[in-house]
């Protein structure tokens, strides 16, 4: 692999890059007097000339927008490439063979290559774009026009034919100098001399200064030899398909302007959204959009400021549009600007959606967009069951990681209340797990960093588990009354009437605690020899551990009715407040307006249940162990 440019031959390139030239090639110049020359601004729209260049010192500058520097800084910037690929181009331009130290390689591409692929580009887009009018593009003009598309739609966006004969655009191409070699390499034909596209509608793909770096094209005819509906140029010294994007040319200056840009999937989506007025629409081409599209679409807009632009990516409301948002969330990092999300929830793609509802519908569509965090945190949590405490709990865990790497500090309490509200949970709540797991991800970092250190003990686990049923912890707090209820079941069950007073094995959260009371119940009334049934009805060893354990542990208090009472009504004070904290949860979730029904039937149960909650309190209130 070739190392870093000789600095010789990076000398000779910028020694004769002369700048008026490169930059009159985009812009028109005029004298401005004391040698300098000014013209309208390529990088923001303007209708007076604040654009400058001084050829005596090799510089541009801009007053509107204040860029500015060499000819190869403008290189980068009007093709959105970087600093090799900008001194690669001038190369080409002005003849210099390129050497490269620090990796043993010699030049990467003969020089002039890439100059002579963009020509040969351009005339290859020319010539497809006649052709489209031709008679054997009638199915061409067909599918434009099924989609909405017009002739002066095909002409503005460059839209071509490839002639089914397969060797028209090589006849074409020899005729202007173009050696098979150099056709080979620009992916315009095959090694046997065949055209490479045939009998395929084309579009154009042309990087910001409006260069053709190469071309998609989609089947027309059922006897298409190639099966892929859509196929694009090889990768070749011009195009990488990872670093281009469809409609970038159209859409530079208004994303620069607008500070926006709008990612849809397809080449008809591009055009079906700039037709409707979302000027700032591109796309990938012939793969996911990924890191390097991102890069481009960040440098675009160009500005530090997080919070100045928008990237809006618009998907299906399907299985496969929440598959590429989480994708793209993963690399939302890539980003300078605030991340959204447009769903159409019919499934229809922006062309299709233009067919069926007009140019406004495309508008509302862009203009429903959301945060990329909150579609991702409904996402996440959509498979939870939230009328549960442990799902809850669950889907809790799954979106806090989402929550906690929010670049904007600012952004994370919104967020915060945001989940909390979506999930029916304590605010406090969500920001203690929020934090967790920003901790979480800070330590996984730093173990990242520090792999090589030697492993750790894994600590104990808090209910080590024997053979079934884990181990509950006799010290957890949370779970004190569960554990008092099935003492005093063991050590005095006199002091309970026939059905235990009411309790239920949906009062016991623990595992354990469940089976054990379980267990109770099928070992029929007691005994003298009692709690001994208990443990022969469940022969799991943690349920004989648990059983053996309450026998020895002491009561607080005297046994008595009284005190079973006020153990009983605690136990089932728990249940209740549970029971209660799940309503209002499912109570957050629903829309008083769309399901008024529903949510008045919720709401009657609500204060019936804050009544049992009074009266268990009253009978609670009694001292207890």
């Amino acid at each position: 692999m070739a190392g870093l440019i000789n600095e010789e031959d990076l000398a000779t390139v910028r020694e004769r890059s002369r700048i008026e030239d490169v930059v009159g090639s985009y812009v028109t110049l005029r004298p401005a007097g004391g040698g300098a020359l000014t013209g309208l601004c390529p990088f923001h729209d303007e209708k007076t000339p604040s654009f400058r260049v001084t050829p005596a010192r090799g510089f541009y500058y801009c007053f509107g927008c204040n860029v500015g520097g060499d000819v190869i800084g403008f290189v980068q910037a009007i093709n959105n490439c970087s600093f090799v690929e900008a001194v690669e181009f001038l190369a080409d331009r002005v003849g210099v063979q390129l050497r490269y130290t620090d990796g043993g390689g010699g030049a990467r591409v003969e020089p002039g290559l890439r100059s002579r692929i963009l020509e040969a580009n351009r005339l290859a887009a020319e010539f497809f774009a006649g052709q489209l009018t031709g008679p054997e593009a009638v199915a061409g003009r067909q599918f434009l026009a099924e989609r909405g598309f017009d002739r002066d739609a095909a002409e503005h966006f460059g839209v071509g034919f490839a002639p089914m004969g397969g060797r028209e655009l090589a006849k074409h191409l020899r005729a202007h100098k173009f050696s098979d070699d150099e056709l080979v390499k620009a992916s315009l034909i095959r090694e046997g001399g065949w055209d490479y596209f045939q009998g395929r509608l084309l579009w154009p793909i042309r990087d910001a200064g409006r260069s053709v770096l190469g071309f998609g094209a989609r089947r027309l005819f059922d006897d298409d030899r190639m099966p892929a509906k859509y196929i694009n140029t090889r990768e070749t010294p011009v195009y990488k398909k990872s670093h281009v994007l469809y409609g970038l040319d159209l859409a530079r200056q208004n994303i620069a302007k607008k500070n926006q840009a709008v990612i849809v999937e397809g080449y008809t989506d591009v055009m079906a959204a700039h037709l409707a007025g979302i000027d700032t629409a591109v796309a990938s081409c012939g793969t996911a959009f990924g890191d390097d599209h991102a890069r481009l679409l960040s440098r675009l807009i160009g500005t530090t400021d997080a919070l100045a632009g928008e990237v809006i990516f618009t998907f299906d409301g399907d299985a496969a549009g929440q598959a590429a948002a989480l994708k793209v969330f993963s690399g939302d990092q890539h980003f300078i600007s605030q991340t959204y999300v447009a769903i159409e929830p019919s499934g229809l793609d922006p062309c299709d959606l233009r067919i069926q509802h007009g140019d406004a519908a495309v508008r509302e569509l862009v203009g429903r967009r959301e945060p990329l965090y909150r579609y991702v945190m409904a996402s996440t949590i959509a498979g939870f069951d939230l009328d549960r405490v442990d799902g809850r709990l669950a889907a809790l865990r799954a979106a806090a990681p989402l929550v906690s790497s929010v670049r904007d500090g600012s952004l994370v309490n919104g967020y915060v209340h945001e989940l909390a509200k979506m999930l029916g949970a304590e605010v406090e709540e969500v920001r203690r797990e929020v934090s967790r797991a920003g901790r979480r991800k800070l330590s996984a970092n730093h173990d990242r960093q520090h792999h090589e250190r030697p492993p750790q003990a894994e600590p104990p686990s808090d209910e080590p588990t024997l053979v079934g049923l884990p181990m509950p912890n006799p010290r957890d707090r949370s779970l004190e009354v569960e554990r008092g209820t099935l003492r005093l079941m063991v050590r005095a069950p006199e002091v309970f009437v026939t059905d235990w007073n009411g309790v239920g094995a949906d009062d016991f959260t623990h595992p354990t605690y469940r089976a054990i009371f379980t267990a109770i119940l099928d070992a029929g009334a007691p005994g003298g020899d009692w709690p001994q049934p208990v443990v022969a009805a469940n022969p799991d060893p943690a349920v004989s551990s648990v059983v053996a354990a309450l026998t020895t542990e002491p009561l607080l208090r005297p046994a008595s009715p009284a005190y079973a009472s006020e153990y009983v009504a605690k136990l089932r004070l728990l249940t209740v407040s549970r029971a209660i904290a799940n309503l209002k949860s499912k109570l957050q979730r629903t829309n008083p307006i769309d399901d008024q029904p529903g949510y008045n039937r919720m709401f009657a149960t609500l204060l019936d249940l804050e009544k049992r909650r009074r009266e268990l309190t009253e009978v609670a209130a009694g001292p207890a162990d």
